[in-house]
């Protein structure tokens, strides 16, 4: 058969390194392995059962069969609003500060080619989230890392950065709670970057995709709750973590109405909007009841402490993360992250992401995800410490 050539543009896109994870996980699942995957940060609960019937009977309304608004249902714009106030006493107009999204990733991958031109600078977090450098490459934008580091929380150090390169930057994605780290964003950071925008028209495009996930009684805190916020950027929220709806594909953005208008009129040449019945279980998830919020918090930080505690156990020097459902952990000395994944997964059977996946500065950790049992979590635990190089770090006694 003939081979079409691809385009450049897809030549240049970056490798999708869980596509690999996956395969490389698979093979030891097919050889009949038990294999404990926290590689991947795929939620394993169910979706609340109210947002499922809202769905069910949505389904059956001939309205939803029919094409939505292009830019979605006003009543959806409206529950993403009423969910900001509620959430975190910012106020949104529906009709100009919302934009509905196919999932966070979609959002976060438009915004570069919505406000990038070939060659301008975007400000990407290095360890950060794979996909934003999909995004660069499309806008065919030239990426600037923004180091985070242990020593300052895993948040950038803007003095780090050249003034030339912030002077020209024109886009900055941030991500807290952040993944991979699992670190949590401070007020006085949020204030510092929105001066550095405002100073020098950076747009601020903030992830909050973990938004509902927080330790220790810390609420995260919204980007959009700092003053002069919503002048210098936006807020993308997705329901696949807080509602345990990752295979529904919905979420939203929020702020800045010039930015949110770029992203429907993008949209608009894309897509033919999210089915009527999604839309609708999306807003009965975010006005409905909430305490199906809370006890996914409350199971996320049950599995974080018995993870850490046990590995902890072992004379393992880990920190606890303060938000998201990943725990970011220095990899023993004398390994890379890769060779220590590998070991995890030829020895004891168990998946995690090498922190090198995530950037150059990720290399030295693993991540770990907390979507699986606590019993399983403690079994990861118990294998772990079976292995040769943790049987040298194990306390006495």
């Amino acid at each position: 058969m003939k081979q079409f050539s691809t385009s450049q543009t897809l030549n240049n896109l970056p490798k999708q390194f869980f596509a690999s994870l996956v395969k490389k996980v698979g093979k030891y699942i097919e050889a009949g392995y038990d294999v404990i995957n926290l590689g991947q940060g795929n939620p394993d609960q169910a979706t609340p059962q109210h947002i499922v019937k809202k769905m069910q009977e949505a389904a059956a309304n001939p309205v939803n069969h029919k094409y939505s608004p292009f830019q979605g249902y006003r009543y959806l714009k409206q529950a993403a609003a009423d969910f900001y106030k509620r959430e975190y006493d910012v106020t949104i107009d529906p009709d100009s500060e919302v934009a509905i999204l196919f999932g966070g990733k979609a959002g976060l991958v438009e915004i570069p080619q919505c406000l990038l031109n070939p060659g301008d600078i975007m400000l990407v977090p290095d360890p950060g989230y794979p996909d934003y450098l999909s995004g660069v490459a499309l806008a065919k934008a030239e990426m600037i890392t923004m180091p985070l580091r242990e020593k300052n929380s895993f948040l950038p150090d803007y003095s780090e950065l050249p003034s030339d390169v912030i002077e020209s930057a024109k886009l900055m994605f941030l991500n807290y709670p952040n993944n991979p780290t699992g670190a949590a964003a401070t007020k006085e950071f949020f204030e510092e970057t929105v001066q550095l925008a405002s100073q020098n028209d950076i747009c601020v495009v903030h992830d909050f995709a973990y938004g509902a996930i927080g330790y220790d009684g810390n609420v995260p805190l919204s980007f959009l709750q700092i003053e002069g916020a919503k002048e210098v950027g936006i807020e993308i929220y997705t329901l696949s973590k807080t509602y345990n709806m990752a295979g529904w594909r919905v979420g939203f953005a929020v702020g800045n109405s010039s930015v949110i208008s770029a992203v429907e009129l993008l949209q608009d040449h894309l897509y033919c909007s999210i089915f009527g019945g999604i839309q609708e279980a999306a807003a009965e998830a975010l006005t409905g009841p909430q305490e199906c919020v809370r006890e996914l918090n409350h199971l996320y930080e049950r599995r974080r402490n018995v993870l850490i505690a046990g590995l902890r156990s072992l004379g393992w020097n880990v920190t606890a993360p303060k938000g998201s459902f990943f725990a970011w952990l220095k990899v023993p000395e004398g390994f890379t992250s890769t060779e220590f994944a590998d070991i995890l997964l030829e020895q004891a059977h168990i998946a995690v992401a090498p922190g090198i996946a995530f950037g150059e500065l990720g290399e030295g950790f693993v991540r770990v995800g907390l979507l699986t049992s606590e019993e399983r979590l403690g079994e990861a635990v118990r294998r772990i410490s079976e292995l040769a190089i943790f049987k040298k770090l194990a306390p006495e006694g």
